[in-house]
């Protein structure tokens, strides 16, 4: 019982501060599993367990798996809207704001030899553009006898460590004026060591739509990462005309039972007088209470000003172009794992930047295989960004709602090797 009130205590006081990041379709409950690395939830017709194979055999067996996943997702968002300061509120600026998601996606892995992969995605998603079927990723691997690895298609690549401010992922940024739509990637790895070697180059253009990109359109990049048992580096650099040129180191260890990191950023300009800025962020993961409570803080100073990123977007987030908040930031995010049926669980993000405040506190269950039911209370404070994009899905600002999803989804996967 005291674990329980001192995680609402905590709640309670952060919730003066607090403040909604984005639409009803568009809050990243994505966090819980990239940040805590909380399991995923169990599906009740997935393919029948195969028989262990050596890490030798999986690379050179050829064969095909197909992978066929649902999901249909009802959500409401009640709440006053475009309302602010608080004492304006009035009962005909109330409204529901129910949205309705409908998705599935087609998968084929093929593996047809020793050295040569291939993987398509097909996704169907209501609503959307009609037909509603559209190209997910789309791309190839080669393997020159265990040296040099390639990969080329339409792929998505992420670098960086911090789970709130990706702002070590270069190749998500992208100029202003530019193709900002998703990436599409030739991509070499040498492995040296545990670590190893990446090179690569990318355009967002829309190849899928006869778009040929230029060179200008086109970046250019390399990362080096150096492993050790103690700590993890990375040091690399991103190219592209039309952009400030950036280079990042990233380091992450485990110091007793802290995960901690910490990242460093330079930009230089030369299209604003040689501009050369800085930027960086330090950053923890603890649990407590035998690992029932985990708590994740970062703070990140931006000196390089307001930029955009691409974000591919999540099961929950809707993908396009957001920015980068200037000057200081800070993320907070706690989860606590409750006992009992329906394994809930409680939690909390806590954003600042721009002179706002973000807070989304709720709870997650999954009362029924299948099923998953997400409750949370988006609130927002302050002048800047977190207030003015607390929108729900119509594009209506709400200070302050209550935000329901009701979920159904999962899998099927069905292969055959030889």
């Amino acid at each position: 019982m005291k674990k329980l009130i001192t995680i609402l205590l905590i709640s309670v006081l952060s919730f003066s501060a607090a403040a909604q990041e984005s639409d009803l379709l568009g809050i990243d409950f994505d966090f819980l599993d990239s940040i805590f690395d909380e399991p995923a939830q169990s599906q009740e017709n997935e393919a029948p367990q195969e028989e262990p194979v050596s890490i030798v055999q999986s690379l050179r067996r050829r064969g095909f798996e197909f992978n066929f996943s649902y999901i249909f997702r009802g959500a409401v968002n009640p709440g006053w809207v475009n309302l602010y300061p608080w004492e304006q509120y009035a009962g005909e600026n109330f409204t529901w704001a129910p949205a309705v998601n409908l998705g599935s996606t087609f998968g084929i892995d093929a593996r047809i030899s020793d050295s040569f992969r291939v993987q398509s995605v097909i996704k169907f998603d209501i609503p959307g553009e009609f037909p509603y079927i559209s190209l997910g990723e789309f791309f190839f691997d080669y393997n020159f006898s265990d040296k040099v690895f390639l990969r080329a298609g339409k792929t998505g690549q992420s670098w960086g460590i911090s789970p709130n401010f990706g702002f070590t992922d270069l190749l998500s940024r992208i100029p202003e004026g530019g193709p900002s739509g998703p990436s599409y990637l030739i991509r070499f790895d040498v492995p040296i060591g545990i670590g190893g070697v990446q090179l690569l180059a990318q355009t967002r253009s829309n190849i899928a739509n006869g778009d040929i990109p230029d060179l200008n359109s086109i970046g250019f990049g390399g990362k080096y990462n150096l492993a050790f048992q103690w700590a993890d580096f990375n040091l690399g650099a991103f190219y592209q005309n039309n952009m400030a040129s950036r280079a990042f180191f990233t380091v992450k260890t485990t110091l007793r039972d802290f995960e901690i990191y910490s990242e460093w950023l330079a930009a230089f300009d030369s299209h604003a007088d040689n501009a050369v800025s800085f930027a960086f962020n330090f950053g923890f993961l603890k649990s407590f209470f035998n690992n029932k409570l985990d708590l994740n803080a970062e703070i990140f100073y931006n000196g390089e000003g307001r930029t955009n990123f691409f974000n591919s977007g999540t099961e929950y987030e809707l993908s396009g172009t957001n920015p980068f908040l200037g000057g200081v930031n800070a993320a907070v995010n706690l989860l606590y794992r409750f006992n009992g049926g329906g394994s809930p669980r409680f939690f909390t993000r806590f954003l600042y930047g721009d002179d706002s405040f973000s807070i989304v506190p709720g709870i997650r269950l999954t009362p029924f295989q299948n099923m998953e039911i997400y409750l949370a209370l988006p609130v927002s404070f302050g002048n800047g960004h977190y207030k003015t994009e607390a929108k729900n899905f119509k594009g209506e600002i709400k200070p302050v709602s209550l935000l329901l999803y009701v979920t159904f989804k999962g899998d099927l996967r069905a292969n055959y090797y030889y």
